[in-house]
Protein backbone atom coordinates (compact mmCIF):
# COMPACT_ATOMS: atom_id res chain seq x y z
CA UNK A 1 0.00 0.00 0.00
CA UNK A 2 1.49 3.23 -0.93
CA UNK A 3 1.80 6.07 1.29
CA UNK A 4 -1.23 8.45 -0.48
CA UNK A 5 -3.21 5.42 -0.63
CA UNK A 6 -3.23 5.40 2.87
CA UNK A 7 -3.70 9.00 3.14
CA UNK A 8 -6.52 9.53 0.47
CA UNK A 9 -7.54 5.77 0.00
CA UNK A 10 -10.76 6.41 3.02
CA UNK A 11 -12.37 8.75 0.07
CA UNK A 12 -12.23 6.21 -2.73
CA UNK A 13 -15.96 6.02 -4.10
CA UNK A 14 -17.57 2.04 -3.25
CA UNK A 15 -19.40 0.55 -6.14
CA UNK A 16 -18.14 2.86 -8.83
CA UNK A 17 -19.51 0.57 -11.06
CA UNK A 18 -22.88 0.73 -9.89
CA UNK A 19 -22.76 4.67 -9.90
CA UNK A 20 -21.53 4.57 -13.33
CA UNK A 21 -24.82 2.16 -14.64
CA UNK A 22 -27.03 4.55 -12.82
CA UNK A 23 -25.69 7.43 -14.33
CA UNK A 24 -26.42 5.91 -17.78
CA UNK A 25 -29.83 4.79 -17.06
CA UNK A 26 -30.26 8.87 -16.22
CA UNK A 27 -29.19 9.07 -19.77
CA UNK A 28 -30.94 7.17 -21.57
CA UNK A 29 -33.68 8.86 -19.36
CA UNK A 30 -32.98 11.86 -20.41
CA UNK A 31 -32.46 10.46 -24.32
CA UNK A 32 -36.14 9.46 -23.80
CA UNK A 33 -38.26 12.26 -22.58
CA UNK A 34 -35.51 15.14 -23.11
CA UNK A 35 -33.42 14.88 -25.98
CA UNK A 36 -32.47 18.44 -26.92
CA UNK A 37 -31.02 18.83 -23.45
CA UNK A 38 -27.99 16.04 -24.41
CA UNK A 39 -26.28 18.19 -26.60
CA UNK A 40 -25.61 20.75 -23.68
CA UNK A 41 -24.31 17.62 -21.50
CA UNK A 42 -21.05 16.47 -24.05
CA UNK A 43 -17.79 17.36 -23.56
CA UNK A 44 -17.22 20.65 -25.44
CA UNK A 45 -13.99 21.74 -24.29
CA UNK A 46 -15.20 24.95 -26.10
CA UNK A 47 -18.76 25.77 -24.33
CA UNK A 48 -16.63 24.65 -20.73
CA UNK A 49 -13.94 27.61 -21.25
CA UNK A 50 -17.65 29.45 -22.01
CA UNK A 51 -19.24 29.12 -18.45
CA UNK A 52 -20.43 25.74 -19.37
CA UNK A 53 -18.58 24.17 -16.85
CA UNK A 54 -21.19 21.10 -15.42
CA UNK A 55 -20.27 19.59 -19.02
CA UNK A 56 -16.63 18.03 -17.11
CA UNK A 57 -19.18 16.09 -15.15
CA UNK A 58 -22.59 15.34 -17.47
CA UNK A 59 -20.94 13.87 -20.75
CA UNK A 60 -19.82 10.68 -18.07
CA UNK A 61 -24.28 10.25 -18.04
CA UNK A 62 -24.45 10.02 -21.47
CA UNK A 63 -24.36 6.17 -22.77
CA UNK A 64 -21.83 4.89 -24.82
CA UNK A 65 -24.47 3.48 -27.48
CA UNK A 66 -28.45 3.53 -28.39
CA UNK A 67 -30.51 1.50 -25.67
CA UNK A 68 -31.48 -2.21 -27.03
CA UNK A 69 -31.08 -5.70 -25.91
CA UNK A 70 -27.61 -5.79 -26.88
CA UNK A 71 -26.56 -2.81 -25.70
CA UNK A 72 -27.99 -3.89 -22.14
CA UNK A 73 -26.29 -7.44 -22.61
CA UNK A 74 -22.84 -5.35 -23.08
CA UNK A 75 -23.89 -3.39 -20.03
CA UNK A 76 -24.10 -6.03 -17.89
CA UNK A 77 -20.99 -8.12 -18.97
CA UNK A 78 -18.52 -4.75 -18.43
CA UNK A 79 -20.37 -4.47 -15.07
CA UNK A 80 -19.82 -7.55 -13.64
CA UNK A 81 -16.19 -7.46 -15.01
CA UNK A 82 -15.58 -4.00 -13.61
CA UNK A 83 -17.06 -5.17 -9.94
CA UNK A 84 -14.62 -8.36 -10.28
CA UNK A 85 -11.74 -5.93 -10.88
CA UNK A 86 -12.82 -3.73 -7.76
CA UNK A 87 -13.06 -6.71 -5.47
CA UNK A 88 -9.58 -7.81 -6.56
CA UNK A 89 -7.68 -4.49 -6.70
CA UNK A 90 -9.52 -2.90 -3.87
CA UNK A 91 -11.85 -0.13 -4.24
CA UNK A 92 -8.91 2.39 -4.11
CA UNK A 93 -6.91 1.12 -6.85
CA UNK A 94 -10.37 0.52 -9.20
CA UNK A 95 -11.02 4.11 -8.46
CA UNK A 96 -7.59 5.81 -9.68
CA UNK A 97 -7.71 3.49 -12.61
CA UNK A 98 -11.55 4.13 -14.01
CA UNK A 99 -11.26 7.88 -12.64
CA UNK A 100 -8.02 8.38 -14.63
CA UNK A 101 -9.25 6.85 -17.58
CA UNK A 102 -11.70 9.91 -17.38
CA UNK A 103 -9.84 12.63 -16.38
CA UNK A 104 -7.48 11.84 -19.79
CA UNK A 105 -10.23 12.07 -21.61
CA UNK A 106 -11.23 15.26 -20.60
CA UNK A 107 -7.77 16.29 -21.17
CA UNK A 108 -7.53 14.75 -24.37
CA UNK A 109 -10.73 17.37 -25.92
CA UNK A 110 -8.93 20.00 -24.92
CA UNK A 111 -5.63 19.03 -26.75
CA UNK A 112 -7.85 17.85 -29.34
CA UNK A 113 -9.13 21.80 -29.80
CA UNK A 114 -5.73 22.81 -29.07
CA UNK A 115 -4.78 21.32 -32.02
CA UNK A 116 -7.94 22.32 -34.04
CA UNK A 117 -6.77 26.35 -33.60
CA UNK A 118 -2.86 24.94 -33.72
CA UNK A 119 -3.81 23.56 -37.44
CA UNK A 120 -5.97 27.19 -38.36
CA UNK A 121 -9.47 26.34 -37.34
CA UNK A 122 -11.74 29.05 -37.32
CA UNK A 123 -12.88 30.78 -34.61
CA UNK A 124 -16.38 31.33 -36.39
CA UNK A 125 -16.60 27.86 -36.62
CA UNK A 126 -15.24 26.59 -33.48
CA UNK A 127 -18.71 26.81 -31.47
CA UNK A 128 -20.66 24.24 -33.92
CA UNK A 129 -17.48 22.36 -34.84
CA UNK A 130 -16.28 21.63 -31.25
CA UNK A 131 -20.35 20.73 -30.30
CA UNK A 132 -20.18 18.38 -33.30
CA UNK A 133 -16.63 15.97 -32.32
CA UNK A 134 -17.84 16.43 -28.66
CA UNK A 135 -19.64 13.04 -28.87
CA UNK A 136 -16.89 11.46 -29.94
CA UNK A 137 -15.36 11.91 -26.27
CA UNK A 138 -17.79 9.28 -24.09
CA UNK A 139 -17.17 6.43 -21.68
CA UNK A 140 -17.22 3.56 -24.60
CA UNK A 141 -13.30 3.29 -25.09
CA UNK A 142 -13.15 4.01 -21.03
CA UNK A 143 -15.34 0.89 -20.72
CA UNK A 144 -12.94 -0.97 -23.04
CA UNK A 145 -9.91 -0.38 -20.90
CA UNK A 146 -12.02 -2.09 -18.15
CA UNK A 147 -12.55 -5.09 -20.32
CA UNK A 148 -8.56 -4.89 -21.96
CA UNK A 149 -7.64 -4.33 -18.04
CA UNK A 150 -9.82 -8.16 -16.91
CA UNK A 151 -8.12 -9.50 -20.00
CA UNK A 152 -4.89 -8.63 -18.84
CA UNK A 153 -5.35 -9.38 -15.17
CA UNK A 154 -6.93 -13.04 -15.71
CA UNK A 155 -6.42 -14.14 -19.18
CA UNK A 156 -6.93 -17.40 -18.24
CA UNK A 157 -10.68 -16.86 -17.10
CA UNK A 158 -13.38 -18.28 -19.65
CA UNK A 159 -16.62 -17.00 -20.68
CA UNK A 160 -19.45 -18.12 -22.91
CA UNK A 161 -19.11 -16.47 -26.46
CA UNK A 162 -22.65 -15.85 -27.71
CA UNK A 163 -23.66 -17.50 -24.60
CA UNK A 164 -22.49 -21.15 -25.20
CA UNK A 165 -19.23 -20.82 -27.01
CA UNK A 166 -16.46 -20.96 -24.25
CA UNK A 167 -13.40 -19.07 -25.46
CA UNK A 168 -10.55 -17.77 -22.91
CA UNK A 169 -10.70 -14.08 -22.04
CA UNK A 170 -7.31 -13.10 -23.42
CA UNK A 171 -8.10 -14.13 -27.15
CA UNK A 172 -11.26 -11.55 -26.66
CA UNK A 173 -8.77 -9.34 -25.49
CA UNK A 174 -6.66 -9.75 -28.15
CA UNK A 175 -9.38 -9.29 -30.51
CA UNK A 176 -10.34 -6.38 -29.41
CA UNK A 177 -6.96 -4.81 -29.17
CA UNK A 178 -7.11 -5.40 -32.85
CA UNK A 179 -10.31 -3.40 -33.54
CA UNK A 180 -8.86 -0.60 -32.04
CA UNK A 181 -6.03 -0.76 -33.70
CA UNK A 182 -8.55 -0.56 -36.76
CA UNK A 183 -10.72 1.81 -35.45
CA UNK A 184 -7.42 4.06 -34.47
CA UNK A 185 -5.76 3.62 -38.32
CA UNK A 186 -9.49 4.13 -40.24
CA UNK A 187 -10.39 6.98 -38.50
CA UNK A 188 -14.39 8.54 -38.57
CA UNK A 189 -14.08 8.85 -42.23
CA UNK A 190 -14.48 12.46 -42.53
CA UNK A 191 -10.70 14.07 -42.54
CA UNK A 192 -11.50 16.33 -40.84
CA UNK A 193 -12.20 14.81 -37.70
CA UNK A 194 -10.55 11.93 -37.65
CA UNK A 195 -7.90 14.08 -34.91
CA UNK A 196 -10.06 14.14 -32.61
CA UNK A 197 -11.48 10.25 -32.86
CA UNK A 198 -8.33 9.21 -32.56
CA UNK A 199 -7.29 11.73 -29.75
CA UNK A 200 -10.74 10.48 -28.04
CA UNK A 201 -9.73 6.59 -28.38
CA UNK A 202 -6.19 7.42 -27.16
CA UNK A 203 -6.98 9.55 -24.41
CA UNK A 204 -9.64 7.00 -22.91
CA UNK A 205 -6.98 4.19 -22.88
CA UNK A 206 -4.31 5.99 -21.29
CA UNK A 207 -5.29 4.58 -18.43
CA UNK A 208 -4.65 0.43 -19.54
CA UNK A 209 -1.26 1.96 -21.19
CA UNK A 210 -0.15 2.82 -17.89
CA UNK A 211 -1.89 -0.15 -15.96
CA UNK A 212 0.08 -2.41 -18.55
CA UNK A 213 3.41 -1.08 -18.83
CA UNK A 214 3.40 -1.03 -14.26
CA UNK A 215 2.12 -4.48 -14.34
CA UNK A 216 3.58 -6.32 -17.32
CA UNK A 217 5.82 -9.32 -16.82
CA UNK A 218 4.43 -9.00 -13.30
CA UNK A 219 3.44 -12.53 -12.90
CA UNK A 220 6.18 -13.88 -15.16
CA UNK A 221 9.63 -12.48 -13.99
CA UNK A 222 12.59 -15.27 -13.38
CA UNK A 223 11.98 -15.31 -9.89
CA UNK A 224 8.17 -16.06 -10.26
CA UNK A 225 8.86 -18.65 -12.53
CA UNK A 226 11.88 -20.50 -10.29
CA UNK A 227 9.37 -19.98 -7.22
CA UNK A 228 6.69 -22.12 -9.19
CA UNK A 229 8.95 -24.90 -10.28
CA UNK A 230 10.06 -25.15 -6.81
CA UNK A 231 6.51 -25.21 -5.76
CA UNK A 232 5.50 -28.00 -8.28
CA UNK A 233 8.74 -29.94 -7.53
CA UNK A 234 7.14 -30.03 -4.05
CA UNK A 235 3.88 -30.54 -5.24
CA UNK A 236 4.95 -33.80 -7.31
CA UNK A 237 6.36 -35.26 -4.18
CA UNK A 238 3.63 -34.94 -1.90
CA UNK A 239 0.43 -35.18 -3.82
CA UNK A 240 -1.86 -33.96 -0.42
CA UNK A 241 -0.25 -30.51 -1.15
CA UNK A 242 -2.88 -28.36 -2.94
CA UNK A 243 -1.35 -26.52 -5.86
CA UNK A 244 -2.70 -23.38 -5.59
CA UNK A 245 -3.09 -21.47 -1.92
CA UNK A 246 -4.18 -18.05 -0.88
CA UNK A 247 -1.61 -16.86 2.10
CA UNK A 248 -4.23 -14.60 3.25
CA UNK A 249 -7.32 -16.36 3.36
CA UNK A 250 -6.40 -19.84 2.86
CA UNK A 251 -8.40 -20.71 0.08
CA UNK A 252 -7.20 -23.24 -2.12
CA UNK A 253 -7.79 -24.78 -5.93
CA UNK A 254 -9.41 -27.73 -4.45
CA UNK A 255 -11.93 -26.37 -2.50
CA UNK A 256 -12.77 -23.24 -4.57
CA UNK A 257 -11.69 -24.03 -8.25
CA UNK A 258 -13.12 -21.00 -9.93
CA UNK A 259 -10.82 -18.81 -8.22
CA UNK A 260 -7.58 -17.06 -10.11
CA UNK A 261 -4.38 -17.26 -8.07
CA UNK A 262 -0.93 -15.11 -8.82
CA UNK A 263 2.15 -15.44 -6.92
CA UNK A 264 3.11 -11.41 -5.85
CA UNK A 265 6.72 -10.25 -7.35
CA UNK A 266 6.38 -7.48 -4.37
CA UNK A 267 6.81 -10.01 -2.03
CA UNK A 268 9.84 -11.44 -0.55
CA UNK A 269 9.17 -15.13 -0.49
CA UNK A 270 7.09 -18.09 -2.07
CA UNK A 271 3.32 -16.34 -1.34
CA UNK A 272 0.52 -16.88 -3.49
CA UNK A 273 -2.92 -15.08 -3.47
CA UNK A 274 -6.14 -15.51 -4.89
CA UNK A 275 -7.92 -12.78 -7.26
CA UNK A 276 -9.68 -11.23 -4.04
CA UNK A 277 -6.06 -10.58 -2.02
CA UNK A 278 -3.57 -10.52 -5.02
CA UNK A 279 -3.91 -6.83 -4.95
CA UNK A 280 -4.95 -5.79 -1.45
CA UNK A 281 -2.32 -7.48 0.61
CA UNK A 282 0.45 -5.92 2.23
CA UNK A 283 3.26 -7.02 1.15
CA UNK A 284 5.92 -9.29 2.76
CA UNK A 285 9.62 -7.87 3.64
Amino acid sequence: MSEFERKFGKYAIRNLPMILILCYVIGYLVGIFLPGLQMYMTLNPYAILHGQIWRLVTWVLIPPSSLGLFTIIMLFFYYSVAVTLERVWGTYQFNVYLLSGMLFTIVGSFVAMGLYYLFGGSGEMAPLYMQQASSMFSTYYINMSIFLAYAATFPDAQVLLMFFIPIKIKYLGIAYSLLLLFDLIRGVGYPTFNIFYRIAIVASLLNFAVFWFRNRGRHLTPKQIRRRQQFKSQVRHNPKITKHKCAICGRTDEDSPDLEFRFCSKCNGNYEYCQYHLFTHEHIK
